[in-house]
């Protein structure tokens, strides 16, 4: 059984598409609200594209979703449109520690591993 304490604090997430890396911070708060930053960049740290998605998560025994209410780009915030269905995702739950979140994409089957940024604060 997972509990949803266990999600809020700031996760990451890195992996490497050829000559890119793509880096994710998420921010998940008690107030079941959510901000995921994703960071694309060269090998030599040049960001190419940066984009911030916000909305609101939540957790229902072992399946956590997400619905994206806007975006930030380029400094710039764009509503999203509640009647698009790519705003809303559902995750299988696969592993939830202290350390490490990793999810399995209800759909289409892609699979995600986190980590728990640690901070001097209190950790949740």
């Amino acid at each position: 059984m997972y509990h949803r304490n266990q999600l809020i604090g700031q996760w990451h997430r890195s992996e490497q598409n050829g000559a890119q890396n793509t880096n994710e911070l998420a921010q998940m708060n008690d107030d079941g609200s959510f901000s995921f930053s994703f960071y694309t960049y060269t090998p030599d740290g040049t960001i190419i594209d940066e984009i911030t998605e916000l909305g609101d998560w939540g957790l229902v025994g072992d399946i956590h979703f997400t619905i994206t209410k806007g975006e930030v780009e380029n400094e710039t915030h764009y509503v999203a449109e509640p009647t698009e269905a790519d705003n809303y995702h559902a995750y299988k739950v696969l592993h939830l520690s202290a350390e490490r979140f990793t999810y399995e994409h209800v759909v289409t089957g892609e699979k995600y591993t986190l980590f728990k940024v640690l901070t001097d604060s209190k950790q949740n």
